[in-house]
């Protein structure tokens, strides 16, 4: 496995609609391994192929880990919302293409995913809680969203521009 590079806003990459996968295969599989190990390298609870500049719609997450590893990854091929609830949550998001900065997102607080996992085999799963919330933030991702687009244009601005500085600063040391 290797770790990818992560791109960070205002990369016009991330504004991109990512494709669908037509099949689970070897290289997708590697893809997926390398995205889990840059994501829990980051460290992230989400990340999104987009997010290492490959446009494709694929997803992995871990919000749960276990008690004998710590992990507990999901990977989404196409993943798709077939329902939301009524009900909404707030979560304080963050993003690893928006590095140290966080926010106040509302979403639906259940969503129902369906989605091909690492074998190519297909499940539709009802996700709650920070799941829910983390699987919207990476599906808005293949979309060419990104969480600051919720928020007002004066704040993602202000924090585009930081990230941009941020940026710059690392690279002269």
């Amino acid at each position: 496995m290797a770790k990818l590079p992560i791109i960070n806003v205002p990369d016009p990459m991330l504004k991109t609609l990512s494709d669908p996968v037509g099949q689970v295969d070897d290289d997708l599989r590697r893809l997926m391994d390398n995205m889990l190990e840059t994501m829990y390298d980051a460290p992230g609870i989400g990340l999104a192929a987009i997010q290492v500049a490959v446009p494709k719609r694929v997803i992995v997450l871990d919000t749960e880990g276990d008690e004998e590893t710590g992990r507990k990854p999901v990977f989404l091929v196409n993943p798709e919302i077939t329902w939301e609830s009524e009900e909404f949550s707030v979560y304080n998001e963050g993003c690893l293409s928006v590095p140290e900065h966080y926010a106040e997102v509302e979403r639906p607080a259940t969503v129902k995913v369906k989605y091909f996992d690492y074998h190519g085999q297909q499940h539709e799963e009802l996700m709650e809680g920070l799941q829910a919330t983390c699987v919207q933030h990476e599906i808005d991702h293949l979309n060419g969203v990104v969480f600051i687009d919720y928020l007002s244009k004066l704040k993602r601005n202000m924090i585009i521009k930081k990230v941009r500085k941020a940026t710059k600063d690392a690279m002269i040391l």
